[in-house]
């Protein structure tokens, strides 16, 4: 891994690398890699497999990180923090000895990538890099028993599995890579210090200053609501599955740690994994989200798609995926108002919506079907099962009736998800477009949305079902259902009528209702025994699309139930092994039933951003929503549209809106406040049905500086309140219009 400065400073220190047990400064290249050795069984480790490792709090500057350790029945508590970004703490603490602890090493490689030699002084208990005009200092509390010297990691491990311990003939003070060794007789816990400064003495001091701080021991729990468990667990996944791709030399959120820097041979990249991705780290860190969106525009083919794949070993360049990019940079610029991120993306998007149409519709039928062009040499290329890659549900059995048409080379289906994802693409660009004063483009893709909602109500719904269905080019109805049956909802293409009949089917337990929710197909497909990948597996996005279409429509309860369902089952499995499954089984739950199910995988945190729209969430349909349902919560802080944001709700069912140290809004109304606004001079919202009299509070606005008050038109009563603005509200059955303006 090459050094490399393009990224934040405050992101320099962290877990970069395959192995989630390493630091990294990444603009140096320096890594500090803990190593053990069990005589019992002869073997070393670098914690580098899923099963030696449980990956615990991970902040995404790296301020904290936690890990629990296993190797050969021996478990450590690790622990990393930093307050500064040059300086980096560490320490161990053994919970459980596997032998006796003289015969267990724990072990600090200390390298840089480039090879300059690592020194160690024990006059000062320091070891010491020099790199160009820099020093990296690394002090421990306790010192080692032996120092090392080694060409590199991979032959430290060795080393120990080849001589054990008792062998002196590699002890050195200076070598590419030095290793402190440690036994947990000796040591059963240690505290340890890195600092990077431009003066040695410097740069020793304050590492050492770092390992004599005593162990603030084990983070502080955090609030047990659900929100707040929720947010967390969505941190945690992004931080951990944040690596380096030092091919390419970015950073982005990768699919699975375990995956990417392994399996794909160093990068990987899922066009729509990576833009869940983006969408993700949005909640947190607009920069990071920018970072992953622009990993996915980097997929962009010469023929206009965005590639389904592209890893160091393959380019599925002749796919893409179904189009989620225009809705997750609109959802982003609600969130963060970022007017360039979008003058960045658009071209990309517009470009690979015509594709889809171009490619994908040769007939100009109106509705598109999944295919694979001539172009590349990817895996599958030209193939039925290449087709099927392109739906992101490789073996799902709505796939199963159609045939690869080697003319039009695309199969002969059209997809309801598809073209569901289409309209709402299209709706997307219009209104992205239009934000950038665009006219004509944006009345173009207004046009074409609605007519593919048009040809979606009229040719994809089957009546005698009363659901939305794939569809064979020859007429037939495909007899296999997913839940992309419930897609026309986000696209807004659905009827009333076809609305009130699809809900029907998410409380039958005999197709998609039932516990746990949403099956990947109909509990009545014969394909949902299979338990097999896409063939009856509950899959994380579906529920998060499905959950947005129903909000779409006006259902909110179904889709309130549907969030807290879908989290009550990641939560279940998140606390109890500090897991992040990619799909579920559909009829225990269970996450590992399956050997192909990957652990710890991105978009399985969709299910915990879930959670968090129990109390706050931002929509093209609802602007930015808070929910207070009077249970005592705390969530944030979090990206919203007015910055870092903190939401509160005391004992008292009082919900607290709280920007850096300033509270903006108070207020005891239950349910949820929809279209949020929050501009220099003016404070606008939505306000749902009121049954009891309720209150606003601005405590930054004083009832002097008021130049207009509105609820739905009418001049409430305003007054003063420890010198902020209070309006009682009165019951009221129907939703209202509030607006509170200020002088500039």
């Amino acid at each position: 891994m090459p050094g490399s400065t393009n990224i934040p400073l405050d992101r320099a220190w962290n877990t970069w690398s395959s192995r989630p047990a390493e630091m990294v400064f990444l603009p140096l290249g320096v890594r500090l890699t803990p190593l053990a050795f069990a005589t019992s069984s002869g073997k070393a480790t670098l914690f580098d497999h899923p099963d030696s490792v449980r990956l615990g709090r991970h902040h995404l500057d790296a301020s904290l990180v936690e890990l629990d350790l296993s190797h050969a029945g021996t478990r450590l508590a690790w622990r990393y923090g930093k307050t500064d970004p040059f300086c980096l703490s560490g320490s161990w603490r053994t919970i459980r000895s596997g032998e006796w602890g003289l015969r267990f090493w724990i072990n600090l490689c200390f390298s840089a990538d480039a090879g300059e030699t690592v020194r160690f002084d024990a006059s000062r208990n320091v070891a010491i890099i020099r790199i160009g005009h820099r020093f990296v200092a690394l002090v421990t509390a306790e010192p080692p028993v032996q120092v090392t010297g080694h060409e590199s990691v991979a032959d430290a491990l060795s080393d120990y599995e080849t001589h054990g311990y008792f062998y002196k003939g590699s002890l050195s003070d200076a070598a590419p890579v030095l290793m402190l060794r440690f036994n947990l007789e000796m040591m059963r816990e240690n505290r340890f210090g890195l600092a990077i400064a431009d003066r040695e003495d410097i740069a020793v001091e304050r590492a050492s200053s770092l390992a004599a701080l005593p162990d603030d021991g084990p983070a502080v729990p955090a609030d047990s609501s659900s929100p707040a468990v929720a947010l967390d667990a969505l941190r945690d996944v992004v931080a951990w599955n944040t690596v380096w791709d030092g091919i390419n030399q970015r950073s982005y959120t990768a699919i699975s740690r375990n995956w990417d820097l392994g399996k794909f041979g160093g990068f990987g990249v899922w066009l729509n994994d990576q833009f869940y991705a983006a969408l993700m780290a949005g909640e947190f860190d607009a920069g990071l989200a920018r970072e992953n969106f622009a990993v996915a525009l980097s997929n962009a083919t010469p023929e206009g798609n965005l590639a389904c794949l592209l890893t160091a070993n393959d380019a599925w360049v002749d796919r893409s995926q179904s189009p989620i990019g225009s809705f997750v940079a609109w959802l982003l610029y609600l969130r963060s108002g970022s007017r360039d991120f979008l003058e960045a993306s658009y071209a990309a998007l517009a470009r690979n919506h015509a594709w889809w149409w171009r490619e994908r519709d040769p007939s100009q039928s109106g509705l598109a079907s999944f295919g694979t062009s001539d172009v590349g040499d990817g895996l599958y290329k030209g193939t039925s099962f290449g087709a099927r890659n392109e739906s992101a549900m490789d073996n799902s059995p709505v796939h199963d009736e159609a045939s690869w048409d080697p003319n039009t080379r695309t199969l002969d289906c059209w997809d309801i998800g598809l073209n569901s994802l289409l309209a709402l693409d299209s709706e997307m660009l219009g209104l992205i477009a239009a934000e950038l004063g665009y006219g004509r483009e944006a009345a173009e893709h207004t046009s074409r949305a609605e007519a593919t909602r048009m040809c979606i109500r009229e040719r994809l719904w089957d009546a005698d079902r009363g659901i939305f269905a794939n569809r064979l080019h020859s007429g037939t109805f495909v007899l296999s259902l997913a839940p992309t049956s419930f897609y026309p909802l986000l696209a807004g293409a659905a009827t009333q009528e076809q609305i009130e009949r699809l809900l029907a089917h998410l409380d039958d337990p005999a197709t998609f209702g039932g516990d746990p929710i949403i099956p990947g197909v109909s509990r009545a497909d014969p394909a949902f025994a299979d338990n097999s990948y896409w063939r009856g597996r509950i899959w994380p996005p579906f529920n998060y699309l499905v959950y947005l279409g129903l909000k779409r429509s006006g259902a909110e309860a179904k889709a309130s139930e549907l969030a807290q369902r879908s989290f009550a089952l990641f939560r279940r499995v998140w606390e109890k092994d500090r897991i992040c499954p990619e799909n579920y089984n559909a009829e225990t739950g269970e996450p590992l039933d399956q050997p192909d199910t990957e652990r710890f995988y991105s978009w399985g945190a969709l299910m915990a951003k879930l959670g968090i729209a129990a109390i706050t969430d931002i929509t093209p349909w609802g602007g930015w929503e808070i929910v207070n349902d009077g249970l005592a919560a705390t969530l944030g802080p979090f990206a919203s549209p007015v910055g870092r944001t903190q939401l509160t709700i005391d004992g008292a069912g009082h919900l607290s809106i709280i920007q850096g140290d300033t509270v903006l809004l108070q207020t005891d109304i239950r349910g949820r406040i929809s279209h949020l606004s929050f501009q220099t001079n003016t404070f606008s919202m939505r306000l749902p049905p009121i049954s009891k009299e309720s209150y606003l509070l601005f405590p930054t606005i004083p009832p002097a500086s008021v130049l207009e008050v509105s609820l739905n038109g009418e001049v409430p009563a305003l007054t003063d309140k420890d010198e902020g603005s209070l309006v009682v509200l009165p019951p009221c059955d129907d939703p209202r219009e509030f607006v509170i303006r200020r002088r500039g």
